[in-house]
């Protein structure tokens, strides 16, 4: 009996894997390297190196996804970035995004407004280099609610932007949506979490195709066009397949939704 032809998809799978575990061993030796000239330029003032995100969330995606890097310093000047920056530079080039870098206690200070990164980073981090600062950082939630909308609907007026930027060719929407999709998965799980509908930092955080299935059920709207750009980010559906034109109509049409609900609900909730 012949076999059937496998799918583009199907036949791409294995080559995705490939690129990705490449990428990995390359990275993870351009990660060591880096951390080695950190802590040699800088000694016992170099505290922590983490990786976050992807990387360590098991969502990471060889073609649109970065390592990221999270650098603590006891302190941090003009001097320190200089001595660090031509490794800080090398690194970025390999990584595809430069590092965050604070001082411990610049972080701690600024954990306020930067709650929902640091929500993420928390809930997943892996100590590269010296101490595990991240897991004891206390980070208040007074204005977490405010920066999980403020995030939304920015994300919202740069996806309008970028579309009125573009093209307008399939190809064209469909770099939007997949460049743009990891971002807006990641802030649904947070407006799941704002909203009192997923679980918070001290339990398991949602993955991006969960967090958009709860939200979505939770707000009435139609999660698909998230899934399908997801399905292409990953190799798993063939792009010239889709009407992207109809894709970005209710890709848009979701984001704008949630947008404009969160903000009604949140603002019920605040105190008066």
């Amino acid at each position: 009996m012949r076999a059937a032809n496998p799918s583009g998809a199907e036949r791409e799978a294995p080559v995705a894997e490939a690129l990705r575990l490449h990428r990995e061993v390359r990275v993870n030796e351009a990660a060591a390297e880096f951390i080695k000239q950190l802590a040699e330029a800088e000694g016992p003032n170099l505290r922590s190196v983490v990786l976050y995100g992807s990387a360590v969330s098991g969502e990471f995606h060889a073609r649109h996804s970065d390592f990221n890097l999270l650098c603590l310093f006891d302190h941090l000047d003009a001097a320190t970035l200089e001595r660090i920056g031509p490794a800080t530079r090398r690194w970025t080039r390999k990584a595809g995004a430069a590092p965050l870098v604070f001082s411990a206690a610049e972080l701690a200070r600024a954990a306020d407004v930067f709650a929902v990164e640091l929500v993420d980073i928390k809930a997943n981090h892996q100590v590269l280099h010296g101490e595990d600062l991240v897991a004891s950082l206390d980070v208040p939630l007074t204005l977490y609610h405010l920066q999980v909308e403020r995030e939304l609907r920015q994300n919202l007026v740069r996806l309008r932007s970028q579309y009125l930027a573009g093209d307008g060719r399939p190809r064209t929407l469909l770099s939007l949506m997949t460049a743009s999709v990891s971002s807006f998965a990641a802030l649904f799980r947070h407006a799941a979490v704002a909203l009192g509908e997923a679980p918070g930092e001290h339990q398991k955080p949602l993955k991006k195709r969960e967090a958009i299935d709860r939200l979505a059920t939770l707000l009435d709207f139609d999660g698909k066009p998230f899934h399908t750009v997801l399905d292409v980010r990953e190799g798993k559906v063939a792009a010239r397949k889709l009407d992207a034109a109809a894709l970005f109509h209710g890709y848009l049409a979701a984001v704008t939704r949630v947008v404009d609900e969160v903000d009604r609900r949140l603002e019920q909730r605040a105190p008066v």
